[in-house]
């Protein structure tokens, strides 16, 4: 097989749409945001670092991006800092945010100031202690385990976190979501523990916990937790999926928990019975008891009634005629032990329905925004859209492997700056068989829709028997969309209009809710549709970003896991238009990609995929303009940090003990004593600018999950960039970090050790609270 084919006609379907028909529903007209002052960013304080060395003591800090005053060849014109130890000032940096004190102790206190006297007001001259492990471990107050319906024990481990400013002080806190040690995909069978989402200050005070209950199922793709400042009051909120159940506990000075308060369930849930003693997980016996129902009522589903689907079961599943419908309890118990002891397991050995539990299928769905410092619920919404069904019309029953619960509970969030000023919440459900997002403005008070995309259902004739995969939803507007979404979604204009739109995979939508384009492409002459024309399908990592400086624009590069039936397993795209500039057909599933500066010898970013094991020899190195490097020496491709001090891209492996690892030196840092998230994934807790200059921190849970160990980069660099976190793109990528399979953030221009500094743009923006 050739590593790869030029894309000749990417063949991109690229059409803007308007608002017409069901497919979107707008609520609230975009632009015109609250501020005309640029983008609504974070007024951070200065970020200083101490970490003991074996040289001294190493210091780095934020440059503030209203503090870049021009972007030169060289670097970004900004004021000079003066750093203090214990008082006294012992430097005067001109050409970095880093200073190594050789001569400082462990026992040192630090400050940074900014310009001359009197300059750097309010935040910025915050003093520092110094790490003296070379890390800094933030404490945590693990969850006590629990025992499942099914008598199963389960502990917790941290899992993904987020960070914002919750207090308004200037300085982030950390959001950390804890996993059940018997979570589960959303095609596994079984109880989960109950998902909950602590926030913790940088010395460790719990200020609250948020229960999301027994209605909300545990695992990467069930619960996605924004982290932002959405009304721009200058502090932030907390926005996720919550139910009946869901509930805040605060926490008091003596570290006591001094408060609980569940959300409020809707009037007309709870004039319908709902509350918050509610339990809508699924046994055996329940789900058996389900499926009677939903048989006997199947004269009266919308599709067969259409005449869409078969008129009886017995026609759905190929045997003869012998029931009357409308179908009797007993008629329809017969029906459903056939389906589930002859039917179910006659289409895969792996379908084994009697022992279905654990899901959430019915009760009501809730979309809650959340006071980030007291926890306090500050409105809550129907989640849009509802699942509908548990997963038949998602096609969760159709193919060899029935899956119900599974299509229909895929979700996924983000934030982005939709109107160019303020931030959107923006939340998705399903991305194969119908794909749906929904954005959010929220004004300090209610939650306020602005627009939905649905792509609606992908039609099948027979609900348990169909391939509705790559098949185009029931929406005349938006109906490509479906089997195009990821597991992740990034924010990021992708027109050059100022506002950011959605990249959903292999199709964006517009910051007005309109569908920019939807990627198609021909099949490869080798693959199981050669010539015809085929979408770029749904993928396992996106990445998004300025990667290839020699043109206009952004580029987005992905992985793709069609297998045979997709024209690439691996592609560059224009984001501007999803036109593929460069890929390759692999015939299989192309589970990971990974982009970055790993060779600064090279123009560009480079990229790369993985392959399944046994494959890895078809794996390759790519520059940004599609020049096929080599095959040998393809670095990992879980997660990516900004780590080293020339601008390249270093790469964190492993599960245990992980390793920060550079192409070129080989292992620069190994976390001993910590792991990754995810099983297979490896992800860490988070990789983000959290502090000091503008290079990434890697956050680790330790292995007993007792605290969250920090690791920052040491090494002086004499780069002088503004925070990551005042690069608009950037900033909301670390928002969408948690979401699903984690993707790094990537600014929105071109950073590797190459830049040109004087076409780093300076950030156009206002920060709510700054004097």
């Amino acid at each position: 097989m050739r590593p790869a084919l030029r894309a000749v006609a990417a063949g991109a379907c690229a059409v803007a749409l308007v608002f017409a028909g069901a497919g979107a529903v707008q609520a609230d007209p975009p632009g015109g945001g609250r501020h005309s002052g640029g983008v609504q960013l974070e007024n951070l304080d200065r970020g200083l670092v101490a970490v003991s060395t074996g040289d001294g003591v190493f210091l780095s800090w934020r440059l503030l991006g209203h503090e870049a005053k021009a972007s030169t060849p060289r670097d970004l014109k900004s004021p000079a800092f003066r750093v203090y130890r214990d008082g006294r000032r012992i430097a005067t940096v001109t050409d970095s945010t880093g200073y190594l004190d050789r001569a400082g102790t462990p026992d040192a206190d630090y400050r940074v100031v900014a310009g001359g006297r009197g300059h750097d007001r309010g935040r910025g001259g915050a003093s520092a202690a110094v790490w003296p492990e070379g890390h800094y471990d933030l404490p945590l107050r693990k969850p006590e385990g629990g025992t499942t319906p099914a008598g199963e024990d389960y502990t917790y481990t941290a899992n993904d976190m987020s960070v914002g400013d919750v207090t308004g002080d200037g300085s982030y806190e950390y959001i950390v979501q804890w996993d059940p040690t018997n979570s589960k995909d959303v095609s596994q069978v079984g109880y989960t523990g109950n998902t909950y989402i602590d926030t913790y200050t940088r010395d460790g005070t719990l200020l609250h916990r948020i229960d999301l209950g027994v209605n909300i199922r545990a695992g990467a793709h069930y619960t996605q937790f924004l982290v932002y400042d959405l009304d721009g009051d200058g502090r932030s909120e907390l926005m996720f999926k919550t139910a009946p159940g869901t509930k805040t506990i605060g926490y008091g000075p003596d570290g006591e928990a001094a408060s609980e308060e569940y959300i409020t369930i809707p009037r007309e849930d709870a004039e319908a019975g709902h509350s918050h003693s509610d339990d809508h997980r699924m046994s055996a016996e329940d789900y058996y008891d389900h499926v009677v129902a939903m048989f006997r009522d199947w004269h009266e589903h919308p599709e067969v009634e259409e005449g869409n689907w078969p008129a009886t079961l017995e026609e759905a599943f190929g045997i003869e005629p012998a029931y009357d419908y409308p179908l009797s309890r007993a008629d329809a118990e017969e029906l459903a032990d056939y389906f589930m002891d002859t039917y179910a397991p006659g289409r895969s050995e792996r379908n084994r329905l009697r022992e279905f539990e654990g899901f959430v299928l019915t009760g009501p769905e809730y979309l809650t925004v959340f006071d980030g410092e007291s926890g306090a619920e500050l409105d809550t919404v129907d989640y849009e859209p509802p699942r509908g069904d548990d997963g038949l019309m998602w096609g969760d029953y159709a193919m060899s492997r029935i899956e119900p619960g599974n299509r229909v509970d895929r979700f996924l969030s983000g934030v982005a700056y939709l109107d160019g000023s303020t931030p959107s919440a923006v939340f998705a459900r399903g991305y194969y068989t119908r794909a749906t997002l929904a954005a959010y403005r929220f004004d300090g008070e209610e939650l306020r829709k602005q627009w939905l995309v649905d792509s609606g259902h992908a039609p099948m004739s027979n609900p348990f028997d169909d391939s509705p995969h790559g098949v185009e939803g029931t929406d005349p507007e938006y109906g490509t969309l479906t089997t195009q979404g990821n597991h992740q979604m990034s924010s990021a204009d992708v027109d050059g209009d100022g506002r950011q739109e959605i990249v959903y995979g292999s199709a964006t939508v517009d910051d007005d809710g309109s569908l920019l384009y939807s990627s198609y492409a021909t099949g490869h002459p080798d693959s199981a549709v050669p010539g015809e024309r085929v979408k770029l399908g749904h993928g396992d990592a996106l990445h998004v970003g300025d990667f290839d400086p020699a043109r206009d624009g952004l580029e987005i590069w992905g992985v793709h896991e069609g297998g045979a039936y997709a024209p690439y397993g691996f592609a560059m795209r224009d984001a501007a238009n999803g036109e593929v500039l460069f890929g390759g057909y692999t015939g299989v599933d192309t589970g990971r990609g990974m982009v970055g500066d790993i060779d600064p010898s090279t123009p560009g970013l480079e990229a790369w995929s993985s392959m399944p094991p046994g494959q890895e020899a078809d794996a390759g190195l790519w520059s940004a303009g599609g020049e096929f490097l080599g095959r040998h020496g393809v670095p990992g491709t879980n997660m990516s940090i900004r780590w080293a001090a020339d601008g390249t891209t270093q790469i964190v492996n492993g599960n245990q003990d992980p390793t920060v690892d550079d192409h070129r030196d080989g292992t620069l840092l190994t976390a001993e004593g910590t792991r990754t998230n995810n099983g297979t994934k490896g992800n860490p807790s988070l990789v983000a600018d959290v502090f000091g200059d503008w290079r990434e921190e890697l956050l680790l849970r330790t292995e007993d999950s007792e605290a969250i160990r920090i690791h920052t980069p040491t090494g002086q660099t004499d780069r002088k960039l503004y925070t990551l976190m005042h690069d608009p793109q950037y900033r909301v990528g670390v928002a969408g970090q948690q979401t699903a399979y984690n993707q790094p953030a990537h600014p929105g221009f071109y950073l590797a050790a190459d830049t040109d500094w004087s076409q780093v743009p300076l950030p156009r923006a206002h920060y709510p609270g700054r004097r």
